[in-house]
């Protein structure tokens, strides 16, 4: 029994630091704006309603938008599958306020696949490399990024990361906190998945 009691009490200790340790890169990696001239923008998909972006949603495409005006960029690809009860995808919203700021149809790619991070991103990953690109700009969250930073690596993207400032989740300290909670339980999964041996490239 001691043994056993021995080991929890070990187990606990790393989780604990494992947690904590994710935390710290969530936290630091939230506050890093990486942004140059790259080949995409990759926007991460958030709610709409009814055909329209929802807060989170539109804080993200206008600061890519914003990256895109200033020619960082000639392309912006918006990913977002359909949500449940939805009948358009993230993606394709995306798309339509894209357009109606401006953004030529052509410099639009919209990658509705993915109803999950992973996914969208190995779609946006595939996309690029049937192309022969391979460099972008990751549009989310602050909270978002680590983990962004992880399924870059693992789609083989050469990742920067550009998180929105206006996102209405950044001004609410307790919500933003929640969020921070949520992707330190993730961002660990994340890295595993980022190992080559889990890569969809690898042979």
């Amino acid at each position: 029994m001691r043994r056993v009691a021995r080991l929890l009490v070990a187990l606990g200790i790393v989780a604990v630091a494992v947690f904590a340790s994710a935390f710290v890169l969530v936290l630091v990696v939230s506050q890093q704006d990486e942004r140059r001239p790259v080949d995409a923008i990759i926007v991460l998909g958030a709610a709409q309603y009814n055909g329209r972006p929802s807060p989170v949603l539109r804080a993200r495409l206008s600061h890519a938008l914003r990256l895109y005006d200033d020619r960082l960029a000639p392309r912006i690809i918006v990913t977002g599958g359909v949500g449940r009860g939805d009948t358009a995808s993230e993606a394709r919203v995306g798309q339509r306020w894209l357009l109606a700021h401006h953004v030529p149809d052509s410099a639009v790619i919209v990658q509705p696949q993915g109803r999950s991070t992973q996914a969208s991103m190995t779609a946006a990953g595939e996309w690029l490399a049937a192309r022969g690109l391979g460099t972008v700009l990751l549009v989310s969250d602050p909270f978002h990024m680590a983990r962004l930073r992880f399924e870059a690596r693992r789609t083989r993207l050469t990742a920067y990361l550009s998180p929105t400032e206006t996102s209405p989740i950044s001004d609410n300290p307790v919500l933003e906190l929640e969020y921070l909670a949520a992707e330190t339980l993730k961002v660990p999964v994340a890295w595993v998945r980022s190992w080559p041996l889990f890569s969809p490239r690898n042979p």
